[in-house]
């Protein structure tokens, strides 16, 4: 299981709630970063966005931006209602967090101490690796009876072909078009191999509907 420990920035950049938003905006410049949790007396209090710091100066050019830079607070633009993650967490919970409250990104905490931060771009590296997407191989989308025995009784045509099977997703349902029909499962299988025709027919031939890749 990929966790979120694997996968978050451990080398932390934060600020204190009295710090400008001018300092703020400079170390996400300098530091090519959008998120910076905000710690008092090393507790995690807040998190700001450079959106954050944006949205709470003047536009460039106004004569008010270089002022409000040095008055404003990081703690007057900071979320204090700060949503964290564990180490330990699966990755695909971070994922759904994230999803869920339209967030960029999730601190981490272990027994109330700061110890990472995982972002979007964390997230999507993680997910990629799970569905065997950076490795060379196809693609196949079967539609599968949802009930027991029938994932396995597809991924057994895989292994008749001889072929390995990378990575396995599960997609929607699909009800039935007929009364009486049974509802199915989309499966997203990654493969091992280009040439996909064999486990095509097999599977065909057993019952299944292969949706992807498309037939000639």
């Amino acid at each position: 299981m990929l966790l979120v420990g694997d996968s978050m920035t451990r080398e932390i950049v934060t600020l204190a709630p009295d710090e400008t938003v001018g300092t703020a905006l400079a170390l996400c410049r300098e530091r090519r970063i959008r998120h910076l949790p905000v710690l008092s007396e090393g507790r995690l209090v807040g998190i700001v966005s450079d959106r954050d710091l944006r949205s709470a100066t003047p536009a460039f050019g106004e004569p008010e931006r270089a002022a409000a830079l040095q008055k404003v607070l990081v703690e007057d633009v900071m979320a204090d209602d700060v949503i964290s993650a564990l180490p330990d967490d699966p990755i695909e919970q971070a994922a759904n967090t994230m999803r869920e409250r339209r967030i960029g990104c999730l601190p981490v905490v272990e027994s109330g101490e700061l110890v990472g931060i995982i972002t979007a771009s964390d997230v999507m590296k993680a997910l990629v690796y799970l569905v065997g997407a950076n490795e060379p191989g196809s693609r196949m989308e079967v539609a599968v009876p949802d009930r027991p025995g029938s994932l396995a009784g597809a991924a057994g045509v895989f292994g008749m072909c001889g072929i390995n099977i990378v990575s396995v997703a599960m997609g929607p349902t699909r009800e039935p078009e007929e009364e009486g029909s049974v509802r199915e499962r989309i499966v997203v299988f990654r493969v091992d191999t280009i040439d996909t025709s064999e486990a095509v027919r097999y599977l065909e031939e057993a019952g299944y509907s292969v949706l992807w890749p498309p037939k000639a």
